[in-house]
């Protein structure tokens, strides 16, 4: 009985499984007419619900549902609005999308001759759509992502990580939240062309999965 207890306990520790899912949270920031460069200014909240599909140890799929606040202002910065009026905005944006994942190593929890790692870093690129309702317009625009991530598998089923991201709009819209003020949405007359002279956002945050239907290894003894 204890020779079978230990096998049967063993077999489950290396089984692996085809999905995760759980929660991220983090912070978000704007880079746009207000902010070109500026790393974390004006950061403010982001969180939402991840799902992940493993294809194997190597490459994955991952969708998230994510709300964050995005906020800027013009004063103190290198842009200036025509006549000397400083410009500020603050809205909520909602994010869904999918991302095409790549580990540095393969990652999981089994031993064996596949040499699985529980420990890697990984890039990302992706396709989403984001939604920023009212105070003015409501703006829906298509967004690409690209970011880096670490993930780490602290017990057999359980995973946790970090990312940074930037999600690339086709809108330049998004910093517009009033309309008796002068705004951020062509303000010198230079029209946007593709992905230029677009609003773009960013996203940090901490993970938290848990694996979910497991791959059923054929037996071989």
């Amino acid at each position: 009985m204890g020779l079978l207890a230990i096998s049967l306990m063993s077999r489950a520790q290396d089984l692996e499984y085809k999905m995760e899912v759980g929660a991220q949270l983090g912070g978000s920031f704007y880079l746009g007419d207000a902010n070109f460069s500026k790393l974390f200014k004006e950061t403010s909240a982001m969180g939402g619900l991840m799902a992940r599909y493993n294809f194997n140890p190597r490459m994955a799929i991952k969708g998230n549902l994510v709300a964050a606040g995005i906020s800027g202002t013009t004063k103190g910065s290198e842009y200036h609005i025509p006549g000397g009026t400083n410009v500020d905005f603050s809205r909520t944006l909602y994010d869904l999308g999918a991302q095409f994942e790549y580990n540095f190593f393969p990652y999981g929890s089994g031993g064996g001759y596949k040499r699985l790692y529980r420990f890697t870093p990984y890039i990302f690129m992706g396709m989403g759509f984001t939604y920023a309702g009212k105070p003015v317009d409501d703006v829906f625009t298509v967004n690409f992502p690209i970011g880096v991530g670490v993930k780490y598998k602290v017990a057999n089923r359980l995973n946790v990580g970090c990312e940074m991201s930037f999600r690339f709009s086709m809108s330049d819209k998004l910093d517009v939240t009033s309309k008796d003020a002068p705004t951020l949405d062509d303000p010198l007359g230079i029209k946007s062309d593709g992905m230029k002279n677009k609003d773009s956002y960013s996203f940090f945050s901490f993970f938290l999965t848990y694996d979910i239907m497991p791959k059923y290894r054929k037996c071989n003894n």
